[in-house]
């Protein structure tokens, strides 16, 4: 870049620094901070032990938005330094170079920081728990399945969150049958619900002798990870429990015994199992979550179906309606189909690099909801 297209940026840059400190309110923010900090200090603040992990998880993320604002606006300072530096010695190239690398880093982190505040929705800031569902096509899709569930580790790993395994069903010869994630982590739902949908892959096939091309297809459905005071009921005569071997990618206790836990919610025919912890009543415990998350999705889509409805929308849900195609031959390109984002980079989609599509989703999804 020039020095002048730099000047141009940090000017930018300085603006929005301005604008988010103007909606931030951040002596209130600091008040807040304070308080819990003081409550968290008093005697007594763990006797009602899950009304104080409420107030430490409030407070972390209060800290998280303050520290978050704060190191962004010190770096877009920093290059207001440099760019003063760079402009009193035009011919130091240590001191371009300098401004070049900060001016990256602080790019980045001004782009993570306006898609955080996108994430407004009520269980945005919750674990998410995906899964991940081969279509019909045998060891092609199994394998394509697989190939993202690399994809989502290596984006989670990227992110700092915890990836837990929570259901594996390996293919029959290379691939999944399907997996069940929790990703845990600050927002980890509020990134990935971008992701729900169905997933085409047009490649040639490492399994066809011919090295004809193939296109497959893989679900993929994802659900915020819910507390326990969110009330969604779950009555004991709704649900049936089978238990079975683990058969999967897990601990040691693999195979040893039934340990594994499958529900059945009879009303409804929703089927989620559980095989990553050692006890029966550990994988019982962790299959409610996911269970209470797949019937509060049903509501929210219920809400959805009525608001389209209202609003004279068609919704498109159907199986053939992927939301995203990934083409590895005759050319290379990921094409999202709801924003049209797309890259030319799919080595670096499947490494992981999603952010892209989930800021292109998320300004889409505010466009939708505020057509004005």
């Amino acid at each position: 870049m020039e020095f002048s297209e730099y000047k141009k940026e940090i000017e930018m840059m300085g603006n929005k620094i301005s604008d988010f400190r103007g909606s931030l309110d951040l002596e209130s923010l600091e008040e807040i901070i304070s308080e819990n900090e003081m409550k968290m200090a008093e005697p007594g603040f763990w006797d009602d032990q899950e009304a104080a992990q409420k107030i430490i998880n409030e407070n972390n993320e209060l800290k998280a938005k303050y520290d978050n604002f704060h190191q962004l606006a010190t770096g877009v300072e920093e290059l207001e330094v440099l760019l003063e530096l760079v402009q009193e010695t035009p011919d130091d190239q240590d001191s371009l170079a300098e401004l070049a690398q900060v001016y990256e880093k602080t790019t980045k982190q001004l782009e993570a920081y306006e898609l955080s505040l996108l994430l407004n929705e009520p269980y945005d800031k919750n674990n998410a728990i995906l899964e991940i569902h081969p279509g019909a096509g045998g060891t092609e899709s199994q394998d394509w399945g697989s190939m993202l569930l690399r994809m989502y580790i290596r984006w989670a790993e990227q992110h700092n969150f915890k990836v837990t395994t929570e259901d594996y069903q390996p293919g029959d010869e290379a691939g999944i049958k399907s997996v069940t994630l929790t990703i845990s982590g600050h927002n980890a739902y509020g990134y990935l619900r971008s992701e729900k949908g169905v997933h085409r892959l047009v490649r040639i096939s490492p399994f066809d002798s011919a090295g004809r091309r193939h296109t497959s297809f893989a679900s993929i459905n994802v659900m915020p990870e819910l507390e326990d005071d969110v009330s969604i009921e779950l009555r004991p005569e709704d649900i049936k429990m089978e238990v079975f071997r683990a058969s999967g990618a897990g601990g040691q206790h693999i195979n040893k015994t039934s340990s594994a836990v499958r529900l059945i919610h009879i009303p409804t025919g929703i089927v989620v199992s559980s095989q990553a912890q050692r006890s029966q009543f550990q994988n019982r415990a962790t299959a409610e979550k996911m269970l209470r998350s797949k019937l509060y999705q049903i509501e929210l889509e219920e809400q959805e179906k009525k608001r389209a409805e209202i609003q004279g929308e068609q919704l498109d849900i159907g199986w053939g309606s992927q939301i995203r195609s990934y083409v590895f031959h005759p050319y290379s390109m990921v094409k999202d189909h709801r924003t049209n984002y797309e890259t030319g980079n799919t080595q670096a989609v499947m490494d992981g690099d999603l952010d892209g599509f989930i800021n292109a989703y998320l300004q889409w999804k505010l466009q939708r909801s505020n057509p004005s």
